[in-house]
């Protein structure tokens, strides 16, 4: 009787006026106007749900908390990464391949840079999202100090591999953070610059590693 009212509850929800082709990148970009608009912390799931037209349950379905809107498909773009390190030749230096694919792993189309902006601006300045950022910089860490044990030898968690993994997780963020704060910039450019520069020591950022 429970599984019956089950599906009579989803399709009255269906029936409300869900719409049919209502996808996470939906539910992400209604959530982010609010946010941009009406500021984060004052925007609640309730807001999101109302103005996408669907119920509080179904945000859920979409999305395990509000927090996790603003990363978009950090999963996913965590799993290519993962994947081009791990497939790119061991003759390739290992400072190239980290650079070509973080580069890789982060190219946007023209329209989604506006939204990506927005996201960078939130994460960057919301304290909410700030602490919630640990968790997700420090799984990108892994997947980088877990690349660099391969190389370097060792483990994950040794000084090697932990240092290059924090140090290429501060390139990065400098690099978004600049592209975030400068409308005039490239934001695949800032990454590989920001590479080079951790690459050659801050020797020759323009030239060949």
């Amino acid at each position: 009787m429970a599984e019956a009212d089950e599906g009579v509850a989803g399709h009255a929800e269906a029936a409300r006026g869900r719409p049919a082709s209502t996808s996470r990148q939906d539910v992400a970009r209604v959530a982010l106007d609010l946010f941009a608009r009406l500021g984060y912390d004052d925007t609640t799931v309730d807001d999101i749900a109302a103005a996408v037209g669907i119920s509080r349950r179904t945000f859920f379905r979409y999305f395990e908390s509000k927090p996790d809107v603003v990363w978009g498909e950090f999963d996913a773009e965590l799993g290519r990464l993962r994947d081009r390190l791990a497939e790119a030749p061991v003759s390739e230096p290992m400072m190239d391949v980290l650079r070509r694919s973080v580069i890789a792993t982060n190219r946007f189309g023209a329209g989604e840079l506006d939204e990506l902006r927005i996201r960078m601006v939130l994460i960057s300045s919301v304290p909410t999202l700030v602490a919630h950022s640990a968790v997700r910089y420090e799984e990108w860490c892994e997947v980088v100090a877990g690349f660099a044990a391969v190389r370097l030898g060792g483990r994950p968690e040794d000084l090697g591999p932990q240092t290059l993994a924090r140090a290429a997780l501060g390139a990065a963020m400098a690099a978004f953070g600049c592209w975030a704060a400068d409308e005039g910039v490239d934001l695949e450019d800032e990454v590989d610059q920001a590479f080079r520069l951790l690459a050659t020591g801050f020797a020759d950022p323009s030239g060949a590693i």
